[in-house]
């Protein structure tokens, strides 16, 4: 697993290796630009909403909320991913984190219309993302809405047929959500199938 400075000095060719992948629809970024605009498409249909983004990198979603008048507030525990984002989002809110150790305490103070995950979430053990989802949950105004966008599976069985295709390119240590397992904890969650390796999970308030 990538610590904080393995991401800083990915943090400049981030926006290309996943582009490479998404266009090449292999494992993990398949689908990435679509899981993104499907989220910008829900988000946007609230106008002026305030987004909390965890683990924003380099910004490929919420520099697109916040152009389109979105309150853009995130976390993140790469600083120069941080640097990177706040050039392109100078008024946007963000703060520099582990998520693993939960929100800061700036964020914690505010709720939020919808808290968004793109591709940062799997770093969690199963049992980190259940607490922290629930903790999230607090900060979510009524009506509003977490929303995950990463590589994910409905079952078990699906996430094990992705790691064969994948072979020695899968990632081991990155610990993806499993939707009907998440449900235990969160029964009304939804998932959305978008590739054989990705998709979109929502719990709403």
């Amino acid at each position: 697993m990538l610590d904080n400075k393995g991401f800083d000095l990915w943090a400049d060719g981030y926006d290309i290796s996943v582009g490479l992948s998404d266009e090449d629809d292999t494992y993990p970024f398949a689908g990435y630009k679509k899981i993104l605009g499907s989220i910008y498409e829900l988000i946007m249909n609230k106008p002026n909403a305030a987004v909390l983004d965890i683990g924003f990198g380099t910004a490929t979603l919420t520099t697109k909320l916040y152009e389109n008048g979105c309150t853009v507030y995130g976390q993140d525990f790469s600083s120069r991913m941080i640097e990177l984002a706040s050039e392109k989002m100078p008024g946007a809110h963000l703060y520099q984190g582990d998520f693993s150790q939960g929100l800061v305490e700036p964020l914690r103070e505010n709720s939020y219309d919808f808290i968004v995950a793109t591709y940062s979430i799997h770093h969690l053990t199963d049992e980190q993302k259940v607490r922290f989802l629930k903790d999230l949950l607090e900060h979510v105004k009524e009506g509003g809405m977490i929303i995950i966008g990463d590589v994910a599976f409905e079952s078990r069985d699906e996430l094990n047929k992705c790691r064969e295709i994948s072979g020695d390119e899968w990632d081991d240590e990155e610990i993806y959500c499993v939707a009907d397992e998440l449900r235990q904890a969160f029964p009304d969650l939804s998932f959305e199938k978008v590739t054989f390796c990705s998709g979109i999970l929502k719990i709403s308030k």
